[in-house]
């Protein structure tokens, strides 16, 4: 890891500046230096006190994998950080998993020592493991009393570069997890990646908001910590008093996703004082809608917006910095290719598969947690996002579209439907921001059509029965079932919508189909489930009204 020689420096030449800040703990760069003894000789006690201790995936290179699943971000930090210098892999298991998810990533990799927030958390996952398994549970509190207990190990120390440290995964809230591993050597080519153009400069205190389970949070950290800089984090994602925490403990950056920066608009809106301070904001996790952008210039003039795009498998690979957050220019060293179904790659302007070459990205996903591969014989790596590369203002630069199944076929045309999604970014109904989604529905006449969901809270009942319909004669089979449809706003009538659609989309792209609903349905993140949205349409589920 980068981390563990800018901790040491940083303690020896500033040990009195803060390192990890949060919502009701902190540590200086000194106490951290001393923590990370304390941490690596409590789980060194726990796992030889284990009864029979599971065995790493091979992977690992025979390290202990160490997991925290922790709600406290400060505790998942600490603990990640301590581990560094040491020879161990550290994990962060999201608690809000299924605890069957949690069961599954353990048991596959061969994690020996997981640390959760509580007894009752601990008795949960104790019970989806089973008596075959030989690891060890432990409460955040009780691992702290070990820590106090234990002789501190030795100082830790700047590790080989082919060693694995990081465990990450790549989902686990609608899918079984698909676990991979970082070594430090790739974690240093990403760091130097990030520290050329995301700005994680010595002494900076950065605010990443968020459970630290996500890749985001988690690298936020490790750029703060490999630097020297100050990194600020807080538990949720939602921060009511963010302004007043920007204000007191002097923020002048963060590191957050769209939904936050909307948050952060809202809040400098009655209180702009809060964020003078503030030089810039680094959004990452989702594609960032233009209007945000737009609207961020207007209430906070001074503080600069880089909205960038990588994947936790693979790296950073790119931001946007004008006006058009849809467009990435590529970073210096990094290769990115379009590539069709068959593998060969298309000329710039069609959509594809995209495929990156970068020393940052993982070797493989760890067997037993996936049936797919990372790279390929060149050793080019996929997520399997789907993109375009143009000649934008000279430049070549990359578009993101969303993951394979975003890309439908309409009537024999390839539409993207994160393109139509950002067509109707910034709607307001009744005063008040509506989010929008598009999806595809099947279509007798054109095979899939595009549809458009908008969720417009309280003007629609969550409570309605199964299949509200306004229109349902439309389509056969179709009938109201809880009398007339709730009368709503002119802006989000069909005519309406469609005619948004037109002003800003190709023919194809412009939705055929326009439902509303109460609430759409979100990960744990708060992204849009754009699967269990379609299914909800589709099966004309509660608080569906078809416009």
């Amino acid at each position: 890891m980068p981390i563990t020689h800018s901790i040491l420096t940083t303690a020896a030449n500033h040990p009195d500046r803060p390192a990890i800040v949060g919502e009701h703990a902190r540590l200086t760069y000194a106490e951290l230096a001393e923590d990370g003894r304390r941490v690596i000789a409590a789980a060194r006690h726990l796992l030889a006190q284990a009864p029979n201790l599971p065995t790493p995936a091979p992977e690992t290179q025979g390290a202990p994998v160490i997991a925290v699943s922790s709600t406290s971000a400060f505790e998942a930090a600490r603990i990640m950080a301590g581990l560094a210098g040491y020879r161990a892999v550290s994990a962060t298991i999201d608690p809000r998993w299924p605890v069957d998810h949690q069961r599954h990533v353990i048991a596959e990799v061969g994690i020996g020592l997981v640390i959760v927030d509580d007894d009752q958390a601990e008795a949960r996952l104790r019970s989806a493991l089973g008596p075959d398994w030989g690891g060890v549970v432990v409460p955040v509190q009780r691992f702290r009393e070990i820590e106090a207990q234990v002789q501190p190990a030795e100082p830790p120390q700047v590790r080989d570069a082919d060693e694995p440290y990081l465990m990450l995964f790549s989902s686990g809230t609608t899918s079984s997890p698909k676990a991979f591993l970082k070594t430090r050597g790739q974690y240093r080519a990403n760091f130097a990646v990030s520290s050329s153009y995301l700005e994680p400069l010595p002494g900076v205190a950065t605010l990443a908001p968020g459970a630290f389970a996500y890749s985001l949070t988690l690298y936020a950290a490790v750029e703060c910590l490999a630097s020297g800089g100050e990194v600020h984090l807080a538990d949720e994602l939602s921060l009511p008093g963010l302004g007043k925490r920007v204000a007191q403990q002097q923020i002048t950056r963060i590191v957050t996703v769209p939904a936050v920066l909307r948050g952060i608009i809202a809040q400098a809106t009655r209180g702009p004082k809060d964020f003078a301070g503030l030089d810039l904001i680094v959004v990452g996790g989702a594609n960032l809608p233009n209007e945000l952008r737009k609207d961020l210039a207007e209430v906070l003039p001074h503080v600069r917006l880089i909205s960038y795009y990588g994947a936790a498998e693979i790296g950073f690979i790119g931001d946007a910095r004008g006006e058009d957050s849809t467009w990435n220019q590529i970073y210096d060293g990094i290769q990115v290719e379009i590539r069709d179904d068959a593998g060969a790659p298309v000329p710039d302007g069609e959509i594809g598969t995209l495929w990156v070459l970068a020393e940052s990205r993982s070797d493989d996903y760890i067997a037993g947690t996936a049936d797919v591969h990372l790279l390929d014989e060149r050793g080019w790596a996929t997520v399997e996002d789907q993109g375009r590369i143009a000649v934008v203002d000279g430049k070549r630069q990359l578009q993101l579209l969303g993951r394979k199944g975003d890309i439908i076929n309409v009537g024999g045309h390839k539409v993207a439907l994160p393109e139509v999604t950002r067509a109707y970014a910034g709607l307001t109904l009744g005063g008040q921001h509506r989010e929008a989604v598009a999806v595809g529905l099947p279509d007798a006449a054109l095979g899939t059509a595009v549809a458009l969901v908008v969720e417009v809270g309280d003007l629609v009942s969550a409570d309605s029965g199964d299949g509200v319909w306004s229109d349902s004669q439309e389509e056969s089979g179709l009938r109201e079932q809880n009398g007339p449809a709730p009368v709503l706003p002119e802006e989000l009538s069909k005519a309406s919508l469609r005619e948004r659609g037109r002003t800003h989309l190709a023919p194809q792209f412009v939705p055929a189909k326009y439902y509303a609903v109460a609430a759409l349905p979100r990960t744990v993140g708060g992204k849009v489930r754009a699967t269990e949205t379609a299914g909800l349409i589709e099966t004309g589920g509660k608080g569906v009204v078809r416009l």
